[in-house]
C-alpha cells in the first residue's frame, strides 16, 4: 500500500509540473475529472447497485457561466486598484508590470493545486483562473503600453529624448512584462503545488464534492454580484464612473467572451492556442480603436460617451485579453513552439497598434491629450 501511495505521489507531482492549460482553458480537463476514481482506483462497487454518482457537466453549464461573473468583477476592481496604488511620481516599475505580476502569481497558485480542486468544485476553479486572473492581467493593454513607448507617447507631449531611449523603454516594457509573467505562474505553482495532497485529503474528508445547496447558494451569489454592478453604476457618486463602475458592467461580457471563445479554438491546435491567440488580438484592436475615439480632433463626445468608452476600455477589453493564460501556456508548449507563439502574440499586437493609433496619430486625426472628459 505504500508503495501505490507514493507512485500516487509523484503522478501529481509531474502533473503539477506540467500544467495543461490550453486543456483547462476549453474546460476538457474538468470533465474529465470527475470520471477519474479519485485514488486511480478502481471502485468497489456493487454492479447491481445503481450509480449515484452525479453527472459530470459541461464547460458551459450555467454553474460555470455564473461563477465567471464574480471572478471578472473582482478581477476588474483589482486591477484598477493595483493600477491607482502603484501609479505614483519616481515609481520604480511601469503601474502594468504590478498588475500581470499578481495575476500570473495567483494563477500558479490555482494551478499547483488544479488537480484536487477540480475534482472538488471544478466551477470554482474556472472562476479563479478564467474569471479572475483572466480578468485581473490584460494583453491588450500591454500592447498599447509598448506602442506608447516605442513612440515616446507614455506622457502627453512626450520626453526630451533621443531616440535609441525609446527602443529602451519599448524594450523594457516587452521584456520585463514576458519574463515576470512566466517567473510568477512558475513560482505560484512551485508555492502551491506541495498543498495539493493536503488539500486533496481534505476535501475527501468533507466528502469528496460540494454539497447541491452550496452550489446553489454560490451560484445565485455570484449572479447577484454581477446584477449589482448595474444599480451601483446609477447610484454612486458620477466621479465614479469613468474610475470603476463603467469598467464593471463590461467585466463579465469581456471575460465570457474570452471563455466562450477559447472554449471553441483552442482544442483545434495543440501546440498554438488560437483562441488566446484570437482574444488577444481582438482585444488589442478595440483597445486601439477606444483609445483613437477618446482623442479625435474636430469635434467633442458627450460625458456619456466618454465614460462608456472608458469602461469599454478598462472593462471589456482588460477582460476580454489575457496574460495570465498566455504566460501559462508559454510554461507547457515546447520551447521552440512556445517562441513562435509568443513572438506572433506580439508581432499581431503590434502591428494593430501601428496601423490604427500610428496612422491616426501620424495623419494627424488626433491628439496627445484626450478630447473626452470624465469629469461631471
Amino acid at each position: 500500500m505504500h508503495e501505490e501511495d507514493q507512485e500516487q505521489h509523484d503522478v501529481e507531482i509531474r502533473s503539477l509540473e506540467q500544467p495543461d492549460v490550453i486543456a483547462e482553458e476549453a474546460g476538457i480537463e474538468l470533465r474529465q475529472s470527475r470520471s477519474l476514481s479519485r485514488h486511480n482506483q478502481p471502485a468497489l462497487t456493487d454492479p447491481k447497485q445503481p450509480n449515484t454518482k452525479p453527472k459530470p457537466i459541461g464547460p458551459l453549464h450555467p454553474r460555470f457561466i455564473a461563477l465567471l461573473m464574480p471572478g471578472s468583477v473582482f478581477g476588474v476592481l483589482a486591477r484598477l486598484g493595483l493600477g491607482g496604488l502603484t501609479t505614483y511620481p519616481g515609481a520604480s516599475i511601469f503601474t502594468l508590470a504590478w498588475v500581470q505580476v499578481m495575476g500570473c502569481f495567483v494563477m500558479g497558485l490555482c494551478l499547483g493545486i488544479r488537480e484536487p480542486l477540480s475534482e472538488f468544485y471544478p466551477e470554482l476553479y474556472t472562476a479563479l483562473t478564467s474569471g479572475f486572473c483572466g480578468s485581473l492581467t490584460t494583453f491588450s493593454s500591454w500592447q498599447l503600453d509598448m506602442f506608447l513607448a516605442w513612440a515616446n507617447r507614455t506622457t502627453p507631449g512626450g520626453y526630451n529624448r533621443i531616440w535609441i531611449y525609446d527602443v529602451m523603454d519599448g524594450l523594457t516594457r516587452l521584456l520585463f512584462t514576458l519574463a515576470l509573467s512566466v517567473a510568477s505562474v512558475k513560482f505560484g505553482i512551485q508555492v502551491s503545488s506541495g498543498a495539493a495532497p493536503m488539500l486533496q485529503r481534505w476535501f475527501k474528508h468533507l466528502g469528496g464534492t460540494v454539497p447541491r445547496l452550496v452550489i446553489l447558494v454560490v451560484s445565485t451569489a455570484s449572479v447577484v454580484i454581477y446584477v449589482l454592478t448595474i444599480p451601483m453604476y446609477f447610484i454612486l457618486s458620477p466621479a465614479y464612473r469613468g474610475k470603476a463602475t463603467a469598467a464593471l458592467l463590461f467585466s463579465f461580457p469581456g471575460a465570457f467572451s474570452r471563455y466562450y471563445i477559447s472554449l471553441k479554438l483552442n482544442p483545434l491546435r495543440k501546440t498554438l492556442p488560437l483562441g488566446t491567440l484570437t482574444v488577444n488580438t481582438l482585444g488589442t484592436l478595440l483597445l486601439c480603436v477606444f483609445y483613437v475615439s477618446e482623442r479625435t480632433r474636430g469635434g467633442t463626445l458627450s460625458l456619456t460617451s466618454c465614460v462608456m468608452l472608458k469602461g469599454l476600455a478598462d472593462g471589456y477589453c482588460g477582460c476580454l485579453s489575457t496574460i495570465s493564460t498566455f504566460a501559462s501556456e508559454l510554461t507547457t508548449l515546447p520551447k521552440w513552439k512556445a517562441w513562435r507563439y509568443a513572438v506572433l502574440s506580439v508581432l499581431l499586437g503590434q502591428i494593430i497598434t501601428v496601423v490604427v493609433i500610428g496612422g491616426a496619430e501620424w495623419g494627424g486625426g488626433v491628439r496627445d491629450i484626450p478630447t473626452c472628459s470624465l469629469k461631471p
